[in-house]
């Protein structure tokens, strides 16, 4: 019952976002989301960056792209392209949690998470960063971090973050874009700068494979209940109208309209 409240909170709030301007190349596509073999040959760019407006502080690092929030000082999204080539490294953990030099204005610190009983919850995982060391290094600035019930960071979540690994492995590639999702703000602030504690977390799979396209949503609680991977699922359509912002922009909409629509289950082992 709890779960299914908040879902129903959450869409039911609206997230004003201002939009940027689609990407849009002719393409036909049929209803089953096959396209030509033109247009298998297209190289669609940054298929991983969501939606966002001129005013969003967005930085790019070697392994990811994060907006971030100078008000609720975590991120509006994280954003990253994962190869088969990426989800083999074996370089060790950093660990080295730090302030992101790139973030100009205010941000989080390291103390607003010390003894609040929240992780310092990775969006981009330090495991999918272990082919760089400068790229693991990243992975622990603050820019990419929520706070995150313990239970959820070492449970479900961490299994959105080997399924990332495993799709890259599968398809030679994957595209994920994931963040926090702030509904009636229930766990409050962290800290002395008062960071805001997510009530949940979104995360979105894109994946091409034999020139078809497929694409995964996932919501999950801010809680330390234990939470079903597949009812965890839905159209990224649905977890569009949750977040308030258009996950997948840079795809032709003729593609984009289609795979965001259902789930293939074919594609997700789940």
């Amino acid at each position: 019952m709890k779960r299914n409240l908040l879902r129903i909170t959450l869409l039911t709030l609206t997230i004003f976002f201002a939009s940027c301007e689609q990407i849009s190349t002719p393409l036909k596509a049929g209803a089953d989301g096959k396209t030509s073999q033109a247009a298998q040959q297209q190289n669609y760019q940054r298929l991983e960056i969501p939606e966002h407006s001129s005013e969003e502080d967005v930085v790019e690092h070697i392994g990811y792209t994060t907006s971030y929030n100078h008000t609720t000082l975590v991120p509006n999204w994280v954003a990253y392209e994962l190869t088969q080539a990426e989800a083999a490294g074996e370089l060790p953990r950093d660990d080295a949690f730090a302030q992101d030099p790139d973030v100009h204005g205010r941000q989080a610190e390291l103390s607003d998470y010390k003894g609040s009983g929240w992780d310092r919850g990775h969006m981009a995982p330090a495991a999918d960063m272990k082919w760089s060391a400068d790229a693991m290094r990243e992975s622990f600035l603050l820019s990419n971090m929520c706070p995150q019930d313990h239970a959820l960071n070492a449970g479900s979540w961490e299994k959105t973050e080997k399924m990332g690994r495993r799709l890259a492995e599968q398809y030679g590639k994957v595209y994920i874009v994931c963040g926090p999702i702030f509904g009636g703000n229930q766990f409050g602030t962290i800290g002395a700068n008062r960071v805001s504690v997510p009530d949940a977390f979104f995360k979105a799979f894109l994946i091409e494979s034999n020139g078809e396209y497929a694409a995964i949503g996932f919501m999950m609680e801010n809680i330390s209940d234990k939470q079903d991977f597949k009812s965890s699922t839905m159209p990224v359509d649905d977890l569009e109208k949750i977040i308030g912002r258009d996950l997948f922009p840079n795809l032709p909409d003729s593609i984009e309209n289609v795979i965001e629509a259902k789930i293939v289950k074919k594609y997700w082992g789940i």
